[in-house]
């Protein structure tokens, strides 16, 4: 019996047809595939996240601890495709610690071309008034890489200060109060010469030649204008207040000011001084030591300052709060006026009931 041929059986396209129809599609997976990674290069890749966030790489990062990080602070979505196009950019050997502003919508490129760049986004540092060291330290570090315990180590540092004319109790003179731009992964040292520098600039030639005038050093222009600062808010009272302070201390007298008693207690609510706060022994306590205390009680404005430097002549020896509580202090010449005044004060504070 005769074998029956098997017969093929055809494409129902024609080879020519068939051949273009493969290519198409061969075609077709590469352009997904460039369109895929396209994508992932130049397409979005940050979380979901409003406008912008700030993406911190600590001083010593490895690369491998900068992927952690992108992850941990929410900011790259696919941590897969950004890791591949940071290799082939060469990423890895190029991690600078810093603060880096990160856009919504930013790409692998974008965000890794500003990684591998180091352009950081600056840190803003207003300084208004501080109380203590440790104010300054805690401020500080909340806005930049050192943190406070490392900052209140520098300003506890008696050897590192003396390069600077300064010492434990009058460090805080080297801030003075304004808006300083650092690099958030600044060292404390670079942070504390850079406040130093200010300071130099601030201190100019007019500057030191009033002070002299007074018969004070820079550092005691500052320490009595902190002691202005916390008594009144009022510009005019400023030069006021301080030219009772200067008469007191060209004539031997005790300060006895108030927000030093306040300063030696620890107590920065107390409104109203009582024997309690004055009788703390402390150098700060200008109620029981004659002259200025051994440093700032807080940072004091450069407005307040320059009131310390312009005061005027008065005859004045004494001020109180105004008993209308205006805010503003009234003046006096003689003890028993001054009696009178506080006596009027303290009536009005024991008709509101303010302890």
């Amino acid at each position: 019996m005769a074998k029956r041929r098997k017969k093929r059986r055809k494409s129902s396209l024609p080879s020519g047809n068939y051949r273009k129809w493969i290519l198409f599609c061969a075609l077709s997976i590469i352009v997904a595939f460039i369109i895929y990674f396209s994508y992932r290069i130049i397409g979005p890749n940050t979380e979901p996240f409003s406008d912008h966030k700030y993406f911190y790489i600590h001083t010593g990062s490895t690369y491998n601890e900068v992927l952690t990080a992108l992850k941990k602070q929410g900011i790259v979505k696919h941590i897969g495709s950004f890791g591949w196009l940071a290799k082939k950019l060469d990423y890895p050997r190029h991690v600078h610690a810093g603060r880096y502003e990160i856009r919504a919508g930013m790409s692998n490129l974008a965000i890794i071309r500003l990684l591998h760049s180091g352009r950081q986004s600056p840190v803003k540092l207003v300084i208004n008034k501080l109380r203590t060291k440790a104010d300054f330290a805690s401020f500080a570090g909340s806005k930049l890489e050192p943190d406070s315990v490392t900052i209140m180590d520098l300003l506890n540092d008696p050897v590192y200060l003396r390069q600077f004319g300064l010492d434990t109790n009058d460090v805080l003179c080297a801030v003075i109060p304004n808006t300083y731009l650092f690099f958030w992964n600044t060292s404390a040292e670079a942070v504390f010469k850079k406040l130093e520098e200010e300071r130099e600039k601030f201190w100019n030639d007019k500057r030191k030649s009033e002070a002299v005038s007074l018969g004070l050093t820079d550092n005691e222009v500052y320490i009595l204008a902190s002691i202005v600062e916390e008594e009144t808010t009022k510009n005019k009272d400023k030069l006021l207040v301080a030219s009772v302070y200067l008469n007191r201390l060209r004539s031997g007298m005790r300060l006895a000011a108030d927000p030093t008693a306040k300063f030696a207690a620890g107590d920065f609510a107390i409104r109203r001084i009582t024997s309690r706060q004055t009788s703390v022994s402390s150098p700060y306590n200008t109620y029981l030591n004659k002259g200025l205390p051994p440093g700032p009680i807080c940072t004091p404005s450069v407005n307040t300052i320059d009131a310390v430097l312009h005061a005027p002549k008065t005859p004045y020896y004494y001020f109180c709060a105004n008993a209308n509580l205006s805010g503003y202090n009234v003046y006096a010449v003689t003890y028993k006026e001054h009696l009178k005044n506080a006596r009027a004060y303290q009536e009005a504070l024991d008709s509101l009931n303010i302890h």
